[in-house]
């Protein structure tokens, strides 16, 4: 799918005319990640708001411990950054990390604002996608206080896009608050 259309797909709520996808697309810019490259330091205010072309990112945080705790990941077609950051313009609490080379497109804050006052349709954009993004962390926090480790790796490995086979297992464990030797475990032995 070409670039343009992905983006478009992203946003495919905000209903925009023909006329309006043209604008819209072009205040979008590209940009590449190495895989490993840090996007976004805890303690940075995120600048930029992706929608991922190719590659997988994550989200997460250091635990006083000294562990990498993986909260999100984005893949291709997804939304990436650090939301609560570039809209509020507060120092970030997590990183934001390319597990794989990334290819992405990014929208400042300002182009971003903008987009609700010229576009009729990104408000209701916002109220689809905001809503099923809360949606999704309260069954994320429902899944980790009630399932077993069996089950939220069931769970996960059915809705589990393919994009994120290609990473580490550790950053899958991590999501899914196991230990990479359960969550290997569950890899071998568990049907889904």
């Amino acid at each position: 799918m070409p670039e343009q259309e992905i983006i478009l797909s992203a946003f495919r709520e905000a209903q925009m005319s023909r006329e309006e996808e043209l604008a819209f697309l072009d205040l979008w810019k590209p940009i590449s990640f190495a895989k490993h490259e840090i996007m976004t330091q805890a303690g940075e205010v995120e600048r930029r708001f992706y929608v991922v072309i190719t590659g997988v990112q994550s989200v997460y945080f250091i635990d006083r411990n000294g562990n990498k705790l993986v909260i999100a990941f984005s893949f291709d077609g997804s939304y990436s950054g650090v939301y609560d950051s570039f809209t509020d313009g507060a120092q970030s609490g997590y990183f934001l990390e390319a597990l794989t080379d990334s290819q992405l497109y990014y929208i400042d804050l300002p182009s971003y604002e903008n987009l609700f006052d010229a576009y009729t349709g990104f408000n209701r954009w916002g109220r689809l996608t905001h809503g099923e993004l809360l949606r999704g962390r309260v069954q994320r926090e429902i899944e980790l206080s009630t399932l077993s480790s069996k089950e939220r790796f069931v769970k996960f490995m059915k809705r589990c896009p393919k994009q994120l086979h290609q990473i580490p297992q550790k950053y899958l464990a991590s999501y899914l608050n196991m230990s990479p030797e359960t969550y290997s475990r569950l890899m071998n032995s568990t049907t889904y």
